[in-house]
């Protein structure tokens, strides 16, 4: 099977671009990070509490995580439940990037994605997948943009939703899930080694694909 992983902070276009670059290629795409906002989402129906770690040992030991594909959109359902409605409000953006700093959630669903590796020619994209999910990945990708820019694609997201947030609150939280995601113990983020790394803050994301194109044989 090919595997290729693509990484980056929030707002760097990944998730687009891995829809892309799936349909381009006839690969499926897991976005990882709906598994952990999928989490988020079980976390906060269940418990509605602050995190701490008596709480996340009590998630981790209840919850089964599964993935199925719904007229070829990825769905993501906890306990039973399908979350996917859910996974792109900012409360669960915020809260996933605190739940998955514990290794306990990571290790949880870790085998989850390796073993759709094994078994797809398959787009990852995520937060650490080209160095910790798919180490072997024959192609590493990492995204990355000026981070005011990164903003402003997510404030286009999510404007026109209810109680959506200011550019300002988006742009604040964006700084802060960047630094937690790039600061945190268990892994963090940061491009592999071998990754090849594409600057699209002045590219558009058709450029961004042919650009990744030109890497994969």
């Amino acid at each position: 099977m090919i595997n290729i992983a693509i990484d980056g902070p929030v707002g760097s276009g990944k998730s687009e671009l891995a829809k892309l670059l799936s349909k381009r290629l006839g690969f499926y795409m897991l976005d990882t990070g709906a598994l952990y906002r999928g989490i988020a989402c079980y976390y906060r129906y269940k418990f509605n509490k602050p995190i701490n770690k008596d709480t996340v040992d009590k998630l981790v030991k209840e919850i089964d995580v599964d993935i199925k594909f719904i007229d070829s959109v990825q769905h993501v359902f906890v306990c039973g439940i399908d979350f996917t409605p859910n996974l792109r409000e900012e409360e669960i953006s915020m809260l996933s990037s605190e739940i998955s700093s514990f290794p306990e959630v990571r290790a949880k669903i870790l085998d989850l994605q390796q073993n759709f590796a094994k078994e797809h020619n398959c787009i990852l994209e995520g937060r650490d997948i080209g160095t910790v999910v798919l180490p072997n990945a024959e192609y590493k990708f990492y995204l990355t943009a000026d981070e005011e820019i990164r903003a402003k694609r997510r404030y286009e997201q999510i404007k026109d939703k209810p109680n959506a947030p200011t550019y300002e609150k988006v742009l604040d939280d964006l700084r802060k899930r960047d630094f937690d995601n790039r600061h945190r113990k268990v892994a963090p983020l940061k491009p592999a080694n071998d990754s090849i790394i594409i600057d699209n803050s002045n590219i558009n994301l058709e450029q961004t694909l042919e650009k990744i194109l030109t890497y994969i044989k």
